[in-house]
């Protein structure tokens, strides 16, 4: 039985276990050593990252609704975006404040960062939902982020369209708010954004890409590290040097996760890396834009999409659901847990066809 059927098992009957790492001090600098994998059960998308699950006599009334991924296929990403939103449908914002929040890893052309022509259609998208006040910012993990975002004319881009432009590296101690989700195996956990974090609605959009630095693969999951604190102001420790030096690398990806819940991901897949990234590497077209708010279920669609397209060996080995980002993600009730826990929506028969042959694959 694998590790992951183990732990969906152990769910339902022990909901009670689970076992945080203990907290302890480190040199600033120095490499992470692998932890003890912590023992976990599922649990729920809005529970706070520290809550513990608790068990329940209470009867199971029934199967929860399935999420939803909505599927385009296209490669033109400002119409494939816009019948993707819609066919996942958003309900009116009603001046919600949204925060988007893109992948700005470096100011590398798409897929290695996020296309301005998606971040137009986005912000035009949520501002025809009704949305409030809206705030764009990101982290860079190659280079320096202001730099990186003047590179990418995020700044003007945000004047024009009347958003508030952030630079995480910039905020005071006090906007980051400590996250020490139950089961995580971060030594003292880590640092999410308070703009982000206090936004009504959370928007991100990544993209569809191999990473040859450890990760794997990047898309809706591994976005979260964008989000997370590089260093707090006057703290000299290095929190993505604990994550890139750990041998646990992609676990840890997984649980940055626990922090938030998205209200919405674009996983703008028009263009693809199928080797090398984040910020080069082997480009083809994929020529498809992904939709919904399950971190898992999108990034098993692009991983099979991938697949499909030909790429190197990290991504193409075993299940994809045995993958150390998903399978970590999953053991930990971030999202799906197989292909036939979401569905996927289209459009038109296209869509239909390529929604088939990438579920197919995952269930393979």
């Amino acid at each position: 039985m694998k590790r992951r059927d183990l732990l969906l098992g152990l769910g339902g009957a022990a909901a009670g276990l689970l076992f945080g790492q203990a907290c302890r001090s480190t040199p600033a600098d120095a490499p992470a050593r692998p932890s003890p994998r912590a023992q976990v059960t599922r649990t729920t998308p809005d529970m706070r990252p520290d809550m513990a699950p608790v068990a329940s006599d209470t009867p199971d009334l029934g199967a929860p609704t399935k999420p939803k991924i909505a599927l385009v296929k296209t490669s033109d990403r400002v119409e494939g975006i816009k019948r993707a939103i819609a066919l996942f449908g958003v309900g009116a914002l009603a001046d919600r404040s949204v925060f988007l929040k893109p992948n700005f890893n470096s100011s590398d052309s798409t897929p290695g960062s996020t296309h301005e022509e998606t971040l137009v259609t986005l912000i035009e998208q949520m501002k025809e939902l009704g949305a409030g006040p809206m705030t764009i910012g990101d982290r860079s993990g190659m280079g320096d982020t202001r730099e990186v975002m003047e590179h990418k004319r995020i700044f003007g881009l945000a004047k024009k369209h009347g958003l508030d432009a952030i630079v995480f590296d910039e905020l005071k101690r006090s906007q980051w708010r400590k996250m020490a989700p139950v089961g995580s195996q971060w030594r003292d956990g880590f640092y999410m954004p308070e703009p982000f974090m206090n936004a009504d609605f959370k928007l991100l959009t990544c993209c569809l890409k191999t990473h040859r630095y450890g990760g794997h693969f990047t898309m809706a999951l591994k976005n979260s590290v964008g989000l997370a604190a590089r260093k707090l102001p006057g703290s000299s420790y290095n929190y993505m040097h604990e994550l890139h030096r750990s041998p646990i690398q992609r676990e840890l990806i997984a649980e940055l996760n626990l922090a938030y819940q998205p209200d919405l991901i674009v996983l703008d897949a028009v263009e693809a890396f199928v080797d090398g990234g984040p910020a080069e590497g082997d480009r083809s077209r994929a020529d498809m834009i992904l939709v919904g708010t399950d971190r898992v279920a999108l990034d098993a669609l692009g991983v099979a999409m991938l697949r499909k397209l030909g790429t190197n060996d990290d991504v193409s080995r075993g299940d994809v659901f045995s993958l150390d980002q998903i399978d970590r993600a999953v053991a930990l009730g971030v999202g799906a847990a197989s292909a036939d826990a979401f569905e996927v929506v289209t459009d038109d028969e296209p869509s239909r066809v390529l929604a088939d042959e990438l579920l197919a694959m995952l269930r393979s």
